[in-house]
């Protein structure tokens, strides 16, 4: 089998929160590498994955081998500063129930971490929260 396609990993975990984010109520998503101009007063969520340590989980000949590809999920959830936290703890926990400890199209999702409140919020004017989730998959080759 071929080394996994990165960007298919990707999709799997962007699609999934791009489709639950669509529903009402909708909340805009902006993904790595993408402009955002955030409107004053408004909720969004920002994606960012990341692929990070790798674990060797048999060493076999080079023909044959897998390996553990890990990586993170980071959702910045910003909503409009100086009215509370509560809207931005309702999209965490929507982000949260949609990964926590989820296996989807062969990819395994750990158990959420916040929403975790951000000291300074970029970019200002909002309420940031984070959202965390560590996902691993095999790669076979």
């Amino acid at each position: 089998m071929a080394a996994v396609d990165l960007n298919t990993v990707r999709s799997i975990v962007e699609g999934r929160l791009a489709t639950e984010l669509a529903l009402s109520p909708a909340i805009p998503v902006v993904f790595h590498n993408m402009p955002d101009k955030p409107t004053a007063r408004s909720s969004w969520v920002q994606c960012l994955v990341q692929f990070g340590g790798n674990q060797y989980l048999s060493q076999g000949l080079t023909a044959r081998g897998s390996t553990k590809v890990i990586g993170v999920l980071l959702c910045n959830i910003f909503t409009p500063k100086g009215v509370g936290p509560g809207a931005n703890y309702v999209i965490g926990k929507r982000i949260r129930d949609l990964y926590n400890r989820a296996i989807v199209s062969g990819v395994f999702f750990d158990a959420a971490d916040g929403p975790a409140v951000v000291d300074s919020p970029q970019p200002e004017p909002f309420f940031q929260t984070r959202v965390s989730v560590a996902f691993e998959f095999i790669e076979d080759f």
